[in-house]
């Protein structure tokens, strides 16, 4: 519960001031109002932030599951209200739940679905208000709540792949970067004495060297780690950082192109399922501008919608660079002459999304060798700068 100060004015005009315990910003203006009382200014006291006890993030599959479910009621023609009070009861993640009651105190207060969910961006973003907007105007929003499920369990999918893809590659870059580490200092100084008077070779040079750096000046290693991390960050945070880093990244054998059909998948899914849902046009290509969450789709989405603006195809633009294969480019050209756009984006999401799993797949095949060889010829430059100057030493001696 989080405490707030209020002033407000009574039935007869009377300005009251105090205090108010709830859960929300909007469970208090609820508490007031039930009180016959007009809130003229509402805060947190103590430094609270409400707005981000409300507004917290929740898993996408989760509002997937919840789009289902409300989908289910309406079908079943059960009002809207009616629903949400069943959510409010059913729904295990206690954050939605929360969420779900503002919602449904905002619908029982005369306002749009639309509206109330637009109260909290983070849950709900642009793309799935427009949908949802759509789906009241036209009438059909138990279709438009099942193409939302349907669309966030792909789109939780697409991610577990490519993230469950990469797990077994970064435990070994960790593993063996945690040996090596290890070895140069715990096990490589222990030679040190034994070698101090024996000519060394320049392996054996160099890994005492480094050794040496790392067990001398390992806080000068982390502070240059720590500034390199920020210097990226900070780039990162920029949209022509962003840019350089994903051509920087497509560039890369197999894995860049597993990287592109991803883009590709999310942008061709995410704008045939709110044209699908009769979302117009150029606010679908605005809103898939947002959410393809690549820096180069997002430049040539914000070509294709100045194309249609002015009268051309959707297809041109993207037709610049080699971003979108040509096959893709003939099937988006031959739907639009077809007017079957949205159908056919659809389509290539799903094939497009299978020929990505295997891109997936074959990038992993690819890194996961890789890595182990460098392990290797980490651990193997390590050994042979030790053994090769007791080989050395042990052979002088057998002339003797």
């Amino acid at each position: 519960m989080i405490e707030f100060r209020y002033t407000a004015r009574a039935e007869d005009g009377k300005k009251i001031a105090g205090m108010i315990q709830a859960d929300s910003e909007a469970a208090a203006l609820r508490a007031l109002d039930e009180k016959d009382l007009f809130p003229i200014s509402l805060s947190a006291a103590g430094g609270a932030t409400p707005e981000k006890q409300v507004r917290r993030k929740v898993r996408s599959r989760d509002v997937g599951i919840m789009y289902a479910q409300l989908a289910d009621l309406i079908g079943s023609g059960v009002p809207v209200l009616r629903g949400l009070d069943s959510l409010v009861r059913s729904t295990p993640n206690r954050r939605l739940v929360e969420i779900l009651k503002d919602i449904r105190a905002s619908v029982a207060d005369g306002k749009s679905l639309t509206e109330s969910m637009r109260q909290f961006p983070e849950t709900f973003p642009q793309l799935h208000t427009a949908m949802v907007q759509a789906g009241e105007r036209a009438s059909f929003l138990e279709d438009v709540l099942r193409s939302l499920s349907v669309f966030l369990e792909r789109l939780d999918d697409l991610r577990s792949k490519v993230l469950g893809a990469m797990i077994y590659p970064a435990l070994l870059t960790a593993v063996g970067t945690a040996v090596m580490i290890g070895a140069l200092i715990f096990f490589v100084p222990r030679f040190e004495p034994l070698l101090a008077g024996v000519p060394k070779s320049l392996p054996t040079r160099l890994i005492f060297a480094l050794s040496t750096t790392v067990r001398g000046y390992w806080y000068l290693l982390l502070i240059g780690g720590g500034a390199a991390i920020a210097a990226i960050w900070k780039m990162l945070s920029t949209a022509q950082g962003r840019r350089l880093m994903e051509e920087w990244r497509l560039k890369i054998p197999v894995v860049g192109n597993a990287l592109r059909m991803v883009a590709i998948t999310r942008f061709c899914r995410i704008l045939g399922t709110m044209l699908v849902n009769g979302v117009p046009l150029l606010q679908a290509l605005a809103i898939a501008k947002d959410a393809t969450g690549s820096a180069l789709m997002a430049e040539r989405i914000a070509e294709a919608a100045e194309s249609v603006r002015a009268g051309d195809t959707l297809a041109e633009p993207f037709s610049k660079g080699d971003l979108v294969p040509d096959q893709i480019l003939s099937m988006i050209r031959v739907a639009e002459e077809s007017n079957r756009l949205e159908k056919v984006l659809l389509q290539i999401a799903d094939t497009v999304e299978r020929r990505t799993n295997r891109e997936v797949d074959n990038a992993v095949r690819l890194v996961e060798p890789l890595i182990l060889c460098l392990v290797a010829a980490g651990i193997g430059f390590l050994a042979l700068g030790l053994l090769l100057p007791i080989f050395t030493m042990a052979s002088a001696l057998g002339k003797q």
